[in-house]
């Protein structure tokens, strides 16, 4: 049975929630496969083939745009099951119709997929980082950098997470991009193929969520869920 993972709540990530975090070699002896962020929302973490990529752009300019750090590297873990299809989504709204019609598991359940191919679009935000402690997700959303990455080849990783869970996950598709030379990317905002893509998915009806420990940060905060922020901060796509 496939399971997915998670660290913390995106809701945490709102109330500004994120000085401390999981060790990436922790996280990495989990899965191959994922998406997230870094301590203090510096840049977007994208884990493709085993290998963990810091997306970020503006803080260090020796990075350039999405510049990919590989931070770690562990694949000792079971490829799960997997369902392979060629589709040509023209807009981000086809993906989400496409990855519910090929892969029926109703919308009560996560699916992880990936797609490979080349793209005529895709544009990306990567976070800046926190100016100040406890600035919430949607403050860094509303001046994150936001690029047009034209013409190019890459892999988008992502997961279709049901909309019963949005606060505790980001419903609907969650995606963040990567080119093929791993070295520029971000949160998936829109994508446009060039032609046909791969895509592959696995059904996952098993999560394990781990919530911080010994933080006082998370402890002390006011979580609650605001749908409305989320939807500006993560430009989100329901299927």
């Amino acid at each position: 049975m496939n399971k997915l993972y998670q660290y913390s709540v995106i809701s945490a990530l709102m109330e500004g929630v994120a000085g401390k975090g999981l060790p990436l070699s922790s996280l990495l002896a989990r899965g191959d496969h994922g998406i997230g962020t870094f301590r203090t929302m510096l840049g977007e973490l994208i884990v493709v083939d085993g290998k963990a990529y810091q997306m970020l752009f503006g803080r260090d300019s020796a990075r350039g745009l999405g510049q990919g750090r590989h931070r770690a590297l562990r694949h000792d873990h079971p490829v799960p099951a997997q369902e392979r299809h060629k589709i040509h989504p023209r807009q981000q709204g086809e993906l989400g119709a496409m990855i519910a019609s090929l892969f029926l598991t109703g919308r009560n359940s996560f699916v992880a997929f990936r797609i490979d191919g080349a793209f005529r679009s895709v544009q990306v935000r990567t976070v800046s980082g926190q100016s100040h402690p406890k600035e919430g997700l949607g403050e860094l959303a509303a001046r994150q950098p936001v690029h047009s990455l034209t013409h190019t080849r890459g892999t988008v990783v992502g997961f279709r997470s049901p909309a019963f869970l949005q606060g505790v996950s980001v419903a609907g598709l969650h995606m963040h991009f990567i080119d093929e030379k791993r070295e520029r990317g971000g949160h998936v905002l829109s994508l446009e193929t060039e032609g046909d893509v791969t895509i592959r998915a696995a059904d996952v009806s098993r999560s394990v969520l781990d919530l911080p420990r010994d933080d006082t940060e998370y402890n002390d905060a006011t979580i609650k869920v605001d749908l409305a922020a989320i939807e500006a901060a993560e430009g989100l796509l329901h299927v």
